[in-house]
């Protein structure tokens, strides 16, 4: 490990000394914190760029998945506390399934003391469905999961038909696909920061009307960012994206 490097169990990034605001970024389902990798060096002094490695993937292979979003977002905001004590303020970026965890972190950091939040930024993903408005479903099988991930992702899905890969990819895939179909809160809490919505104007599984429904989360205004690209728009538009949510946040 160098000086400059930040590596716990749930947190990879490079310490930025004298950051303004710390920009903590989750992952899509099936990815992991090297996601983020790039947007350390397309940001500003000002931000420091954080990611979270969740369980069962890259050097936490050994450990099981997560297969409940509550006990995923307990995990990471407890980490949140303990290790975060040097008072940056805390934005919080999603991706995908990551929006959704990133919102549950949200809503656990302003009940209880923590780092200050001031800005929850999700992508690619409609807000959390209550309950009412969508049912549990039951675990997607293998094929189904991989249809979508192609639907997804056609670029990078010949990476998941890798004989020596899949193995090592799957589970993580399983189990978060698996959290995903009974993930249901019972009610949205309205968080007192500001949200802001991004996703790709190709996006076969959330337009921008589905990044609109986070208006139902936030009583501090919703702003809705659409760039060109499909689901995985923020790998060729990095660039951009990153420079979009550095004058949000500075």
């Amino acid at each position: 490990m160098t000086v400059s490097d930040i590596r716990s169990r749930w947190f990879r990034g490079v310490s930025a000394p004298g950051a303004r605001v710390r920009l903590l970024c989750f992952p899509h389902a099936g990815g992991a914190a090297g996601s983020f990798h790039e947007w350390t060096t397309l940001t500003p002094p000002g931000i420091e760029v954080l990611s979270v490695q969740y369980p069962g993937r890259q050097d936490r292979l050994a450990e099981p998945c997560a297969t409940v979003m509550d006990e995923l977002a307990d995990a990471i905001t407890r980490a949140l506390r303990d290790e975060l004590t040097d008072g940056v303020p805390l934005a919080l970026f999603g991706h995908s399934m990551g929006s959704s965890v990133a919102y549950e972190v949200a809503r656990r950091l302003e009940e209880a003391p923590g780092p200050a939040l001031t800005r929850l930024i999700v992508s690619g993903r409609p807000r959390p469905r209550l309950p009412q408005e969508l049912a549990p479903t039951s675990a997607p099988t293998d094929a189904e999961i991989l249809d979508r991930v192609r639907t997804l992702d056609p670029e990078g899905a010949a990476l998941y038909d890798h004989p020596a890969l899949r193995p090592l990819i799957m589970p993580a895939l399983r189990a978060d696909f698996g959290l995903l179909s009974t993930y249901r809160p019972a009610h949205l809490r309205r968080l007192g920061v500001p949200v802001t919505a991004c996703g790709g104007d190709r996006d076969p599984v959330c337009t921008a009307e589905d990044l609109a429904t986070w208006a139902d989360v936030t009583e501090k205004g919703l702003e809705v960012r659409v760039f060109e690209g499909n689901h995985f728009y923020l790998n060729p538009r990095r660039e951009e994206l990153v420079g979009y949510l550095t004058a949000e946040l500075l």
